[in-house]
């Protein structure tokens, strides 16, 4: 014979099935502000902050660079990087001027996602940044600024460019 626990009510119908069989208005909410929480702090870790922005462009201009430098030693003439706050061409000299890389997917006209201060500092001290057929060039550095933050690339005039820490 079963026997009754004092304070226990033994009933068994369907309201007392109903009270255990989901979860409180507090509990859904508790977890759904600790998921909220939770995402809100993955989006802050992952938005670039104005200087990984600034880095990720300057590594993808690296890359460019070296690209650049190849494609001025395979067509055998000049390759010019210029650049302004708006944005970043590469032009390679034809018919006795400079002209903009047509139907070229990488080296296409790029726009900065914010406006950049360009500097170009070159250890011969010319004020452009020209690939030629020469295999060595002369050592340089560009300094992208935007918004406080800054970012150096440096070229060792032997075809590696890096992004500075």
């Amino acid at each position: 014979m079963p026997t009754s626990v004092p304070g226990r009510s033994r009933a068994r119908g369907p309201a007392a099935q109903r009270r255990g069989a989901g979860f409180t208005l507090i509990e859904v909410l508790v977890t759904l502000v600790v998921i909220g929480v939770a995402v809100s702090v993955v989006v802050v870790s992952a938005w670039p902050g104005p200087r990984q922005g600034l880095r990720d462009e300057a590594e993808r201009l690296a890359l460019l660079l070296s690209l650049a430098r190849e494609e001025a030693q395979v067509r055998g003439t000049p390759v010019r990087l210029s650049a302004d706050a708006g944005g970043y061409r590469f032009q390679v000299y034809s018919g006795r001027q400079w002209r903009p890389l047509r139907n070229d997917a990488e080296l296409r006209e790029r726009v900065w996602s914010a406006p950049t201060v360009w500097q170009l500092r070159r250890a011969d001290g010319r004020p452009d940044l020209v690939f030629g057929r020469d295999p060595v060039d002369s050592p340089f550095e560009i300094t992208l600024s935007r918004a406080g933050a800054r970012v150096r690339l440096a070229g060792d005039g032997l075809g590696r460019f890096e992004v500075l820490p």
